[in-house]
């Protein structure tokens, strides 16, 4: 790869990346189907928070890069054969 020209990106934005691309990466050692599922439920699922969440509610990123970290490690897992989520609407949940 040549040397990029566009922005330098976060810290927590290349954590996001580098996150993204291990999913991906895992994705690989899966079936062709199993594999498929994976790659559009990760994709749906980092477009859907990078439109929803704010890019400055640092805390909630964070707890979202351990759950994916946790999801990733289940995934990389030979026995893992597929991927679920839990659509949460943010509107819907109680606040304090």
């Amino acid at each position: 790869m040549g040397a990029s020209t566009g922005p330098k990106l976060s810290g927590m934005q290349k954590q996001v990346l580098s996150l993204y691309r291990g999913f991906l990466r895992s994705a690989r050692s899966k079936s062709p189907e199993e594999r498929h599922q994976v790659e559009s439920i990760v994709s749906a699922e980092f477009r859907r928070n990078s439109k929803l969440i704010d890019r400055k509610n640092f805390l909630y990123i964070e707890y979202l890069l351990r759950r994916g970290k946790k999801q990733l490690d289940q995934i990389k897992s030979p026995d893992t054969v597929g991927l679920s989520y839990l659509n949460v609407d943010a509107s819907q949940t109680k606040k304090p």
